[in-house]
């Protein structure tokens, strides 16, 4: 299975069962059959923590993160190198910060990108984009 990197889109689908959310819990089946983790960048996970929070309070969170944190997804720090990349992306193209997160993840990673964000279309020549 190619690398994969889980844009807050493609997670929030997953949780609330939103257009595209089969193709999230198939990678999530095929991680867990191959012993590899999906990824999403600290960013992201931040976004997917305030959207839910925002949509369904406080608790739901609690009980979902617990739920997120016992899948095969990697939380990746936005260290130095990343956070660079990142800001290299932001330059450039017409995408929120979070979503150069993972972009800039995907590309280091040589992975796709789950998402059905429209912001992803600017990147589609530089990385591999899955839509949702």
């Amino acid at each position: 299975m190619p690398n994969v990197v889980l844009d807050s889109f493609a997670v929030l689908a997953f949780l609330f069962g939103e257009s595209g959310h089969q193709k999230v819990v198939t990678a999530l089946e095929k991680a867990a059959d191959t012993d590899s983790d999906l990824l999403i960048a600290a960013p992201n996970w931040a976004e997917v923590r305030y959207i839910v929070e925002r949509k369904v309070g406080s608790a739901k969170w609690r009980e979902v993160r617990s739920q997120l944190l016992g899948l095969p997804i990697e939380i990746v720090s936005a260290g130095q190198e990343l956070s660079e990349l990142a800001g290299e992306l932001k330059v450039t193209k017409k995408m929120s910060l979070a979503d150069c997160f993972a972009a800039a993840l995907a590309k280091r990673e040589n992975a796709q990108v789950y998402t059905g964000d429209p912001e992803f279309k600017t990147v589609e020549r530089e990385i591999q984009v899955v839509w949702l």
